[in-house]
């Protein structure tokens, strides 16, 4: 029996915020959380270089030269140059601690208890998105137990229940612990009813109770919520997964343990793949890098494999080998913030797009063309998505994150088969679409307001020429007492406005008919006729 000496898992959760006060631009969702409020367990993690600990210093001091010094920026926030001056951190990082462990049950009825690293929140300045982690560890597991943890922990409802009533392809239960093992919130992925009257009811998933235990005081968007902060499932239900796995000798591993682990399927017998050997023939080529595995040489350390399909990102190695096994300067080290980095930002990059272009969707679903109110409030918003989508692609978008080969390799691999590239392309498409019709419209209202100008000015010039060819002066009335003057003023003002008026109201009848004047082939009785046409919409 293959044994995993240390296993790690580490969850994300990207979740779409709803506005905390809706019209404003940029909504920053953590102050809410900064109100350290009763039941709000969330602290704020004011500095992630932990400068003051020189126990993790070197750690911290590794992963922060990874990066490009843009990216450092974009994680890290800058105390020099022109960013520290008036500028806001892009990234604020909220941690809870009174959940120290894991417990889980599976569907043959082991229960197995895992410690917990880490409960943190993630939002980002100028989008309206969180990412949750939750990152949690064991030793000396089976290798097809750790296979099952990686295949059911992470979903956040159940797709299906099985003829017992149990949650389909997710654990029997998952029970979060504080640090002397009281229960502090269990699942309910059996309660079969609570999730299909939530969607007849509200139209969305309804999501597994220790999932939104560990997300309050946010709670789950739907009418009748009264939670400051809400948020709304924006991915699939499966989680995106990181996994950690050192063995004696994980050459050990057949393909289809491989296979099975980076495409997320469930464990089998050994050697036996879950799909046919012809799709699967590309397999490592697609998703395998091994530039650790199998080398040849003495001064070589143990094999290491990295797996990377999108949503999930696998490290493979030999336990004991201070290149993969090390903390501060192995692979471990780098996995748990390196390779975690890069995991978050591609995430974040495709969260982000789908909340933007999720939010065109909606602009687009509540235009009524014909209610003017609705069009202002459309223009509105999709000025203000284009002003978002460009900060986005200033402040995130970036393709280069480093000049560490493995790093590149790896962010290059998460990012193409997220697909962002695609999807970016796609939301800027929209984007552009949206500021072209706005433009279309402008350019019409324009073009409308300078036709109804033009007839005015030509119905108006016909009195103008007379008045000034008869002279000022063709009522002599300047001798006549003041109170007459003042009526004649008033009555001639009247008289002028209401003239101007009409001819603005029917200036696109008008327009039509200066048209039809100046086309030789309508007769005169047509030309005539073109003023009795009702006007056009």
């Amino acid at each position: 029996m293959t044994t995993v000496r240390h296993f790690r898992q580490v969850v994300l959760w990207p979740l779409q915020l709803m506005p905390v006060r809706p019209g404003v631009p940029v909504q920053r969702h953590w102050r809410v959380l900064e109100e350290r409020g009763l039941g709000n367990p969330w602290r704020e993690l004011r500095d992630e270089l932990n400068a003051e600990s020189g126990e993790i210093r070197e750690r911290y001091y590794k992963e922060f030269v990874t990066f490009l010094p843009y990216v450092q920026r974009f994680i890290y926030g800058s105390v020099a140059g022109q960013e520290s001056r008036g500028g806001e951190r892009s990234m604020h990082v909220f941690r809870r601690e009174d959940v120290s462990r894991v417990r889980v049950t599976f569907d043959d009825g082991v229960t197995l208890t895992f410690e917990i690293e880490e409960v943190a929140l993630y939002f980002f300045l100028d989008a309206d998105v969180a990412i949750l982690a939750v990152e949690l560890w064991g030793n000396d597991l089976p290798l097809d137990r750790a296979q099952d943890m990686v295949f059911r922990f992470g979903r956040a409802y159940p797709a299906w229940w099985t003829a017992t009533g149990e949650g389909g392809n997710s654990a029997r239960l998952v029970e979060w612990l504080d640090a002397g093992g009281a229960v502090l919130a269990v699942s309910d992925y059996e309660k079969k009813p609570n999730y299909l009257t939530h969607v007849a009811k509200y139209r969305t998933p309804n999501l597994a109770a220790h999932w939104q235990f560990l997300l309050k005081p946010l709670g789950l968007e739907y009418p009748g919520q009264s939670a400051a902060l809400r948020y709304r499932q924006l991915e699939h239900y499966r989680m995106p997964i990181m996994v950690y796995l050192a063995l004696d000798d994980p050459t050990e591993l057949s393909r289809s343990d491989f296979v099975r682990l980076g495409l997320l399927t469930r464990p089998a017998p050994r050697g036996s793949l879950p799909y046919s050997e012809r799709s699967l023939a590309s397999f490592e080529a697609e998703f395998c890098d091994d530039r650790f595995w199998e080398r040849e040489g003495e001064h070589f350390s143990g094999d290491a494999r990295l797996i990377c399909t999108g949503v999930l990102l696998a490290v493979v190695g030999r336990h004991g080998d201070l290149f993969f096994d090390g903390r501060e300067t192995g692979m471990l080290g780098q996995f748990k913030h390196q390779y975690f980095l890069l995991f978050l930002i591609a995430h974040f990059h495709k969260a982000a797009l789908l909340s933007m272009s999720d939010e065109l969707a909606v602009a687009m679903n509540r235009l009524e063309v014909g209610d003017t109110e609705s069009v202002r409030e459309f223009k509105r918003t999709i000025r203000q998505s284009m002003e978002m989508f460009l900060r986005f692609t200033h402040r995130y978008w970036f393709h280069e994150i480093s000049n560490q080969d493995l790093a590149r390799a790896i962010f290059a691999r998460l990012s193409r088969h997220l697909g962002t590239d695609a999807l970016y392309d796609e939301v800027r498409s929209e984007v552009a679409d949206m500021n072209e019709y706005l433009d279309t419209d402008s350019v019409r209202r324009q073009a409308q307001t300078i036709l109804r100008l033009t007839v005015v000015t030509v119905f108006g010039l016909i009195g103008t020429v007379v008045t000034g060819f008869l002279g000022m002066n063709l009522l002599a009335e300047a001798n006549e007492p003041f109170l007459w003057r003042a009526f004649l003023f008033v009555l001639i003002l009247v008289s002028t406005g209401g003239v101007t008026l009409y001819t603005v109201v029917k200036s696109k009848v008008l327009a039509d008919f200066l048209d039809a004047l100046s086309d030789e082939r309508v007769s005169w009785k047509n030309k005539w006729r073109v003023l009795k046409r009702p006007q056009r919409t």
